[in-house]
């Protein structure tokens, strides 16, 4: 059994206390000796210097200390050291460990439905399998989540999520016997009249979609590999002209350039899907094409009559969706860059600053947010990306997305198992060059009313400052969720005892998420947890770890009491 040296944070405030800048007055460990650290409100004190060894940790104040003093280290077992603090309170990541903390979304398709090539994804990075409702029948999908759940009922410390994207209302043109070569200014038309297919005419399966467009407006197909301009109409035909030809095959998409159709986000296809991911208990769903919360509302209420537990994430991908984005993620559970379509209904110019504004919202709701859309799109077809690719998942990296997703790479590209290590590989190079801040998000953590959101925070500074992992059991997530959001430099080990809570945290940066059952000891479940660690090479023996007991539901501890522990691992 894991034995731990310990030092114990016990924080004991009224829920209504404001919020806190404060710091320890004292930290001790020695042996089986444990000193309380109290947290309380009060003056500014002198700069805190810092003393760390393998057999104590010490925190005092200095009142000849400066804010840019080094933190004085000596901390052998976990291998490495921090350079000293600059006035901003800036820290320069040191490789802490080899855990990626954003995750990888793979779209599940031809390439990667069966059960060896899930399994490969899955050992390669894949956090969360996609279903794109677009593609495939329902007896295909049940296919890939009955395989994801076989590999998932294999192993308490991994595992992947299932997420359903709704086909949502897409306009696409109808079936061509082959492709139709269509050149620059030359004249082509578009009929709402169904089964038309001619040199010239194509038929679409909206039939609004007369009125949605008008003279002088750019039709796309496919996002922008063919364009036309619209020169008149009649009561069933869009007369335009070619202006980026190409070969129009058949089921293309077609979007009009800031515009989005008439259409309601959820078709009957869509609940239809949407009831087929109830009844196997997928983890998200992935909403396409939402223009306002009501839709989000709608399937919220959907989901609590069917007593589903099954996150809804909302895809930025509208015309109509931009203004009303913080009531759109406020009633979501996160969100989707889906910059496909949103660049397409969009000036492309606007897609970076829309995507780095979403991250940013979502961020400061504690709302995971993925970036979606042709992240190693060359890799469909060669087995390396562009260098433009490989920086635009650094740039994701970068602005804190939680996820990031492939879509025809893995679906029916020809090197699926590639494109997931590449995607690994540069979030992890990226993960480890990123600078870090104790003050975190600074004073957007104010507005928080639950203890537990404010002691994330001190738990992250501490786990941050000491360079260790952090340790929290957790019912519903919500502390994982919580630490999350602060984005801790090492890792989120987050023990639960509750499966679906297991499978949600997977979509979460840095949190690993690890079953196990709890005992009605807490020392007990502490020491299965880190030998559970140790047994997998999570952590090492003599490295200090940080345990986090808070959350919505107390697990071990009165409700108004939340503890930091930091531990040394002893086998």
């Amino acid at each position: 059994m894991a034995a731990t040296a310990m030092a114990t944070a016990t924080l004991n405030l009224p829920p209504s206390s404001a919020f806190m800048s404060s710091t320890p007055d004292c930290l001790t460990s020695s042996g089986n000796t444990i000193a309380d650290m109290l947290f309380h409100r009060q003056l500014p004190r002198p700069p805190l210097r810092l003393r760390l060894s393998s057999t104590s940790t010490r925190c005092s104040y200095d009142d000849n200390a400066t804010d840019s003093d080094s933190i004085l280290t000596a901390f052998p077992p976990n291998g490495f050291a921090f350079p000293s603090i600059d006035n901003n309170w800036r820290l320069t990541r040191i490789n802490l460990n080899s855990q990626r903390k954003t995750k990888i979304i793979c779209t599940i398709g031809p390439s990667s439905s069966s059960r060896d090539m899930i399994w490969k994804l899955a050992e390669a990075g894949m956090n969360v399998a996609r279903l794109n409702m677009s593609h495939g029948d329902h007896a295909s999908h049940q296919k890939t989540i009955d395989l994801v759940k076989e590999y998932n009922a294999q192993f308490e410390d991994r595992v992947v999520a299932i997420m359903l994207d709704t086909k949502g209302p897409e306009v696409r043109s109808g079936d061509v016997p082959q492709p139709i070569l269509l050149k620059e200014g030359q004249e082509f038309n578009f009929t709402i009249k169904r089964g038309v297919s001619t040199a010239d005419t194509v038929s679409v399966n909206y039939d609004d979609f007369i009125n949605d467009v008008a003279v002088g407006d750019i039709i796309l197909v496919d996002g922008g590999m063919m364009s036309f301009a619209v020169k008149s109409k009649t009561e069933n035909l869009v007369k335009c002209e070619v202006v980026d030809g190409g070969e129009l095959k058949s089921r293309r998409h077609l979007n009009v350039r800031g515009k989005s159709a008439t259409l309601p986000s959820i078709t009957e296809k869509d609940w239809e899907d949407i009831k087929f991911g109830v009844d196997n208990q997928v983890d998200f769903y992935a909403v396409s094409f939402v223009k306002d919360a009501k839709v989000v509302l709608e399937l919220k209420d959907y989901l609590k009559r069917c007593n589903a537990d099954i996150s809804a994430i909302v895809k930025i991908e509208s015309a109509d969706s931009i203004p009303n984005l913080h009531s759109i993620i406020s009633a979501s559970d996160g969100a989707m860059v889906a910059r496909g379509d949103l660049g397409a209904e969009l000036p492309i110019e606007e897609v970076p600053l829309l995507q780095e504004e979403i991250i940013r919202r979502c961020r400061s709701m504690q709302k995971p947010v993925i970036v979606a859309t042709n992240m190693l799109e060359s890799m469909i077809d060669h087995p390396t990306p562009t260098r433009a690719e490989v920086s635009d998942i650094a740039i994701a990296v970068r602005e804190g997305a939680d996820a990031i997703m492939l879509s025809g790479e893995t679906a029916h590209g020809k090197f699926p198992l590639k494109a997931v290590k590449v995607m690994h590989t540069v979030a992890l190079r990226t993960e480890s060059s990123l600078p870090f801040t104790s003050s975190l998000l600074g004073g957007a953590a104010t507005y928080k009313i639950h203890m537990s959101d404010r002691f994330a925070l001190h738990a992250t500074e501490m786990a941050n400052s000491l360079g260790t992992p952090i340790i929290v059991f957790t019912r519903t997530g919500s502390m994982a969720i919580a630490l999350s959001h602060y984005r801790p430099s090492s890792t989120i080990f987050a023990f639960t005892n509750v499966e679906r809570a297991k499978q949600r945290l997977s979509l979460y940066h840095g949190a690993m998420p690890i079953y196990m059952e709890f005992t009605d000891d807490i020392e007990e479940t502490f020491s299965q947890a880190l030998k559970l660690l140790l047994n997998k090479g999570l952590v090492a023996e003599g490295q200090y770890v940080t345990l986090v007991q808070s959350g919505a539901q107390p697990i071990w501890r009165r409700e108004s009491t939340h503890h930091i522990q930091v531990r040394k691992v002893q086998s």
